[in-house]
């Protein structure tokens, strides 16, 4: 490294092992270029300065002679240096030096730069004894334009106390994420390279408009698709918000909202469409449904992704959302609105200026509504978001007082189509046959002999181990539920709507992984009676197509009620609505379904059951925002009281096989996650009581061939023999 051309100093230093020549990067072109990239990422939501000087500012700790030789020694060019230095907080020091009490919002941005957001009461105690800032000046070698960068202009936040965290999580995800990019640029250029530009929205909506214009339109449910179509997009134009598109299932939801957001987007200059769904089993579906239709410009984002086959672009476009299409789920986009760690929150700045469609939107979970609730509100006041609630079952989200306490919900939220009542009647393709006495239970044995009689059927039941009870009871049957893998759930359905086509027999017995979004079309739906929504799902799933005149859904009292919780509450609102109904057969109609959630809602003891909004929006001029505990609260899925183990099916063997020989790493692990199975506590102790469980990590469990059966999926209580029973 010739000591002429070395900077004072250094940020980032590599070798490059192809001609063994050392690369460096000076601090002062780190902290300029990681400036520039904060600036224009925070540009969106009014906050360009902020952005800016959290990038100047956000490595002056690396200054320090401490860290200088830390980073020779680390890199291998000189093995004398001092050991690991922290460098984050002399920056945040600054802040707090520099802007007085304002301050403080760059020292949460630069302080948890590589930490994390921190709580208030950790960053100020780690302030206060913090002497990184001290040991960088006392180099004398920062430049004056860095430190005498223009303070940023204190403006009012979107919210107020309410919206504070949201903006301090916005800046902090600009600034990780260029902090990302100019060190990747520098030392993995290739990779930086792979970071290749994707189709504009414009192209992708041209596409969609193409392959929509050669769907058919003959058959009465496809003129009640065509007519949705022609109700929804004149409001392309319409000023950015909250839409709702209440639509029945089999509609035509899915395409009609894609067509919807990339014409919003357009007319608004608005920069991704960001398409939310709850349930991993469908994900996959949507975004094929997708790619079909606009070819390349989909990023799928999810836990279950097999990336084998996936494009550098695409994995690197993952880590930061810069896609113009992205299908995720719920619980990745809620989860991250609320994180504290650095890889969860740099793709956050990348939702300003998008539109949000949640599929299902009935699926919010009611114990994180209010916080849920309120990040979409701040996002649309304040970021340019437009957010496009839609379902068949739309809850009820407004504003309103429930059970004595005040509800603050979405307020001028707009409806999509002209008349949702009279758009559910002309889809209204099945007659449904309500039990007569909710105190009288049906029995399983009952329940599989009305299977039996019926050529072609489904039912739908609460729990896995229902599924398998009635599964057995009818032979024959194909038995659908979280006890498989996702690969072999995939591989179910396929084969379910083969012999559906085919007109062959098929009866089955699901969970309710089969209720939302899965094309699938039975004459005969029998359903265990649960929360009003998840009914009208399962109804969903009857005469799809509007090949009969009429389909037959059956709902029943099974033999025993839904498990404690948010199941067991739903079932009971149904149970409180059914006493109370004059015509049970407009319960699945919007008025129905609003009725239904108000009360579901009322009957909750919180609508924030975690605390969660407590601990982010305290006074916003103490700037007190308790960032690390709130992210630890918020947990869409809980896996307390859970254990995922692998499982042997097809692929899955080999895979097993050869992270048991090389040992665990994240691209293994990741090709795993489609042959992985998620039990409760009390499952998995049972499994390993029968010796059904091999552990080949430590931590990392694998299910042993005998215990996955290729009906049933995990079996708890021992292996099954050749004619299905348990031994």
């Amino acid at each position: 490294m010739p000591g002429e051309d070395r900077p004072n100093l250094l940020a980032h230093l590599v070798l490059d092992r192809a001609t063994g020549v050392w690369r460096l990067q000076g601090l002062l072109e780190h902290l300029q270029e990681a400036a520039r990239r904060a600036g224009e990422f925070a540009e969106p939501f009014a906050s360009a300065d902020w952005g800016r000087v959290a990038g100047l500012w956000h490595d002056l700790g690396k200054a320090q002679p401490a860290w200088q030789r830390y980073l020779l020694a680390n890199s291998g060019y000189d093995t004398t240096g001092a050991g690991r230095v922290p460098h984050s907080m002399a920056g945040a020091e600054y802040a707090v030096e520099r802007l007085g009490p304002a301050g403080h919002v760059l020292a949460y941005v630069i302080g948890g730069h590589h930490a994390g957001l921190a709580d208030a009461g950790p960053l100020s105690a780690a302030l206060q004894e913090s002497t990184l800032l001290a040991n960088a000046l006392e180099s004398g070698s920062l430049p004056t334009e860095i430190l005498d960068a223009p303070a940023p202009e204190i403006r009012q936040v979107a919210g107020s106390d309410e919206g504070l965290h949201l903006w301090i999580r916005m800046l902090y995800s600009c600034l990780v994420d260029a902090d990302s990019l100019d060190a990747e640029h520098f030392e993995s250029p290739d990779r930086s390279d792979a970071r290749v530009s994707w189709p504009t929205l414009e192209q992708i909506e041209s596409r969609l408009t193409q392959s929509v214009e050669c769907l058919p339109r003959g058959g009465a449910v496809n003129a009640v698709r065509w007519q949705v179509r022609d109700e929804v997009m004149p409001h392309a134009g319409d000023e950015p918000g909250f839409f709702s598109l209440t639509v029945p299932t089999g509609g035509g939801k899915t395409l009609t909202s894609l067509s919807f957001a990339l014409a919003h987007a357009r007319a608004n200059r608005m920069r991704r469409i960001i398409y939310a769904i709850p349930y991993l089993s469908i994900i996959e579906q949507t975004a094929d449904i997708f790619r079909k239709a606009v070819g390349e410009g989909v990023l799928e984002h999810h836990s279950n992704l097999d990336t084998d086959g996936q494009e550098d672009r695409d994995r690197l476009a993952a880590e930061n959302w810069d896609a113009p299409l992205i299908v995720t789920t719920t619980v990745q986009l809620f989860e991250s609105l609320f994180a504290s760690r650095r890889g969860r929150c740099r793709k956050l700045h990348n939702i300003a200026g998008s539109v949000i469609v949640l599929d299902e939107a009935q699926l919010l979970p009611p114990d994180y509504l209010e916080p849920v609730l309120s990040a979409l509100w701040l996002l649309v006041a304040g970021y340019g978001v437009s957010v496009v609630l839609c379902t068949a079952t739309q809850p009820a989200l407004a504003s309103g007082a429930r059970s004595g306490r005040t509800f603050k919900g979405l307020d001028d939220v707009r409806e999509l189509v002209l008349d949702p009542d009279a758009l559910a009647t002309r889809l209204d393709r099945v007659a449904v046959e309500w039990p007569s006495d909710p105190s009288q239970r049906t029995q399983w044995d009952e329940v599989a002999a009305w299977l039996a009689g019926e050529r072609q059927a489904l039912c739908v039941v609460n729990t896995r181990s229902d599924a398998a009870a009635l599964s057995a009871l009818v032979p024959g049957s194909v038995h659908l539920s979280a006890s498989m893998c996702a690969e072999h759930r995939a591989r179910k359905l396929a084969a379910i709507k083969e012999r559906l086509v085919a007109g062959s027999e098929v009866r089955v017995v699901s969970t309710q992984l089969i209720e939302a979004g899965v094309d699938i079309d039975f004459p005969v739906v029998f359903r265990a009676l649960t929360g009003l929504d998840s009914i009208a799902q399962s109804a969903g799933r009857c005469n799809r197509e509007g090949n009969l005149s009429r389909g037959r859904v059956v709902v029943f009292m099974p033999p025993k009620p839904c498990p404690i919780g948010h199941l067991r509450q739903g079932e009971g609102a149904t149970k409180s609505l059914l006493s109370t109904a004059d015509d049970a057969s407009s319960l699945l109609r919007p008025d129905g379904f609003r009725r239904y959630f108000d009360r579901l809602y009322g009957d909750l003891p919180s609508l924030d059951a975690q605390g969660i909004l407590p601990l982010l929006q305290q006074d916003a001029r103490s700037l007190h925002v308790d960032f690390r505990s709130a992210s630890e609260k918020f947990r869409m899925i809980d896996n307390e009281g859970t254990a995922t183990v692998l499982v042997p099916f097809e692929r899955g063997a080999a895979l097993i096989a050869e992270l048991k020989r090389y040992g665990p790493d994240k691209t293994r692990l990741r090709r795993l996650q489609r042959y992985s199975v998620t039990l409760y506590a009390r499952e998995f102790g049972r499994l390993r009581a029968f010796d059904g469980v091999d552990e080949i990590a430590p931590e990392l469990f694998a299910v042993t061939p005998g215990f996955y059966d290729d009906d049933l999926g995990v079996v708890v209580d021992g292996a099954w023999d050749g004619a299905g029973a348990v031994v």
